[in-house]
């Protein structure tokens, strides 16, 4: 994994806030900008979400990875999309409520990505 940033420290220590409905997503700029700050992760072509696929030793691992995951999730109030199986875990985050990206969706992707 890549050396944390300044700037990822500064996302992971954020919390997320409620994203109201009536909030635009991120423009394809303010992604590729938050993209920047946690550079593992990929934002798909049409910027509306971001995404990462991590590998493990086992199934064991895997499933301690989605359950740490789930814990940042409900924390943050903000929950991915989680696909997993035997030494594999993939996580899509997007915000549904605004059908695109918000900064939540990079603050939980920083704390993941401090778990690894």
């Amino acid at each position: 994994m890549a050396a944390e940033t300044t700037a990822d420290n500064e996302l992971a220590a954020r919390k997320c806030v409620a994203c109201r409905g009536d909030v635009p997503p991120l423009t394809r700029e303010g992604a590729e900008s938050h993209r920047r700050e946690t550079p593992e992760w990929t934002l798909s072509p049409d910027a509306k979400r971001i995404e990462r696929a991590f590998k493990f030793k086992n199934f064991k691992e895997a499933l301690a990875f989605v359950d740490k995951v789930g814990e940042i999730a409900e924390a943050e109030q903000h929950h991915p999309d989680v696909t997993f199986g035997w030494g594999y875990a993939a996580i899509v985050l997007q915000t549904h409520k605004i059908k695109g990206l918000h900064e939540n969706d990079f603050i939980v992707a920083a704390k993941i990505d401090r778990i690894v």
